[in-house]
């Protein structure tokens, strides 16, 4: 009786065998897009259609007859085969005149098609995908449909997903011709689209092809992230560090840097240079075609501020954003750097800690750095900013003759506990001194950033 007990815990049973496989392809499946290309026969799969091809292969049997007794080995023999199995190749790209749609290739062989307008590009990617091994193939021109807002809304909120979680995404550059030389990657129009910022930066491995469908550069090795001279490249014409190409991760950090990423890029649809990014914050969000540039970035913004307290977001030059006016307009206004504050010299460091030597003083200072360390984080939610500032009441604005520019005007403005400020813009400001007041009361205004209590170099 106690044999035959042993001899049972050593299979396990169909059912369960079947139950185990299931719930590693579900894992799998999870972190894949909902629909792939079957580079062997050209017919694109559902997920459903996937599990069918799957339980066809010797491996599948293989897995419902295992007998090990080691329920860890089973198990890893069981990823291992359907890793291997469902591993899939990403495209990245840019749309070009007429490309083929869900609708041009549902029921259909993809290598079958009419070669017209983006139909050569789609066979010749199954085709490079499938000689480096991979049966299945993702494509956005195909692999979704457009036509329901289900579906977009989780394909844009996953895409970043897909290409983290892709074995290859290949990258084709249909406006370099075959060449030797480095220099053309910067100068390809994928690299000036919005979408591209997320397919390149999210893979593990990428490889980048020419026109002719050649290696760029004719680089072979296996992974053009670890090929320092494209790096190099990708690096200069992006402004993105090597280190951030190479491995980056989603999230909040840095978020000013990553917008200025993203400042130069268009998209075919000016929602699409927010929902871009979402990946790149790693946020969940609602995607409303018809929203317009605006309420889009507007939303994202908020979302940065409102998640993660950092208010360098608010850092931007251009026009005012009807969302909420302490926003940009558009993604350009991120294009200039930082704003970066001055250090101080060692005479005006003395000159400050000198000052405090007086005990009078020394209670204000010391009272103020309790106000600005207990101010309440920054808070955003339905267009409505809520953040702490600090306010200097102007005293004087004078405007400069103009200058080059008929479209700004340039003011000297003068405020309380400031030095002499310099502002250039668009609008119309009124000009009064003490000398001449005005009934209006003006301030400037500074938004409080806690970090700034934080000694050089100390820990976040």
């Amino acid at each position: 009786m106690t044999l035959s007990i042993e001899l049972r815990q050593q299979y396990l049973s169909l059912s369960d065998a079947e139950v185990a496989i299931r719930k590693v392809v579900d894992a799998q499946m999870e972190n894949a897009p909902l629909r792939l290309l079957d580079t062997t026969t050209g017919l694109l799969h559902d997920r459903d259609a996937q599990m069918k091809a799957f339980k066809k292969i010797p491996q599948y049997k293989e897995l419902l007859s295992l007998t090990m007794k080691d329920a860890d080995r089973r198990l890893e023999r069981i990823k291992e085969v359907v890793s291997m199995f469902f591993s899939y190749a990403m495209l990245s790209h840019r749309w070009e005149g007429e490309e083929p749609l869900l609708h041009d290739i549902r029921h259909k062989v993809v290598y079958e098609l009419e070669p017209v307008g983006g139909v050569p590009k789609l066979q010749s990617f199954c085709k490079v995908a499938r000689d480096a091994g991979y049966r299945w193939a993702w494509s956005d021109t195909c692999c979704i449909d457009k036509s329901n807002n289900v579906e977009v809304q989780e394909s844009v909120n996953s895409m970043f997903v897909w290409y983290h979680h892709s074995a290859l995404t290949i990258i084709y550059l249909s406006d370099v011709l075959p060449s030797f030389v480095s220099g053309a990657l910067k100068k390809s129009a994928w690299n000036g689209r919005g979408w591209t910022v997320q397919e390149f930066m999210a893979p593990k491995v990428v490889i980048f092809y020419q026109k002719d469908w050649s290696l760029y550069l004719n680089d072979r090795s296996p992974n053009h992230k670890e090929s320092v001279t494209i790096m190099q490249e990708l690096a200069h014409a992006t402004g993105i560090d090597i280190r951030g190409l190479a491995s980056f991760r989603p999230g909040m950090r840095g978020a000013r840097e990553k917008l200025q990423w993203a400042s130069t890029r268009v998209t075919t649809l000016q929602e699409d240079i927010a929902y871009s990014l979402f990946g790149i914050f790693g946020v969940h969000l609602p995607v409303i075609y018809g929203e317009k540039k605006q309420n889009a970035l507007g939303r994202l913004l908020q979302e940065i501020v409102a998640r993660s307290g950092d208010i360098t977001a608010l850092d931007w030059v251009g026009k005012p954003s009807e969302f909420n006016s302490c926003l940009p307009a558009d993604i350009t206004s991120y294009r200039l750097p930082p704003c970066t504050l001055p250090i101080p010299s060692e005479d005006e460091k003395n000159a400050a800690v000198s000052a405090l030597q007086n005990a009078t003083a020394a209670e204000l200072a010391s009272n103020l750095y309790t106000q600005l360390y207990n101010a309440r984080a920054p808070r955003f939610a339905n267009c409505r900013l809520r953040l702490p500032c600090i306010a200097f009441r102007v005293t004087e604005v004078r405007q400069r003759p103009d200058g080059d520019h008929a479209r700004y005007s340039t003011y000297e403005v003068k405020a309380e506990g400031l030095n002499d400020q310099v502002i250039t813009t668009e609008e119309t400001l009124i000009q009064f001194s003490r000398a001449r007041p005005t009934s209006q009361a003006f301030l400037l205004v500074r938004m409080w950033d806690r970090s700034l209590l934080e000694l050089p170099g100390s820990p976040s």
